[in-house]
């Protein structure tokens, strides 16, 4: 499915194992809807690792180790959108911050600029 913007925040994380219920509740009905009314937020994607396999210079090869085991893709007009103040006010809203939050690892965060979006 191609972007729909020229910008796209990628955030990864893991989430400890006992956590991982209350992550993904939390993360859907509450994290996502608050950051989807930040202005200039277009839409958000999540994913989750799965294993897999890669065939490559005559061989097959795991993909995956040590990435994050989950990937946030927001859509986004442009790339100061997770700096402002509305960003940052709808990050702590709900349970995300104190309840969630302390739970994730292996947190990265990434601004990407979309060179091409193919169908």
């Amino acid at each position: 499915m191609p972007f729909k913007t020229r910008y796209v925040f990628v955030v990864s994380m893991d989430v400890d194992p006992e956590k991982d219920a209350l992550f993904n509740e939390v993360y859907d009905t509450e994290h996502i809807p608050e950051l989807l009314k930040v202005p200039g937020v277009i839409s958000v994607t999540r994913t989750k690792k799965q294993a897999a396999e890669l065939a490559i210079g005559g061989r097959t090869v795991p993909v995956g180790e040590g990435e994050p085991g989950y990937i946030a893709f927001y859509e986004v007009e442009s790339p100061d959108i997770p700096m402002s103040e509305a960003w940052a006010a709808a990050s702590e809203k709900g349970r995300w911050a104190e309840q969630v939050r302390p739970y994730t690892h292996n947190r990265h965060h990434a601004m990407h600029e979309i060179t091409i979006s193919a169908p």
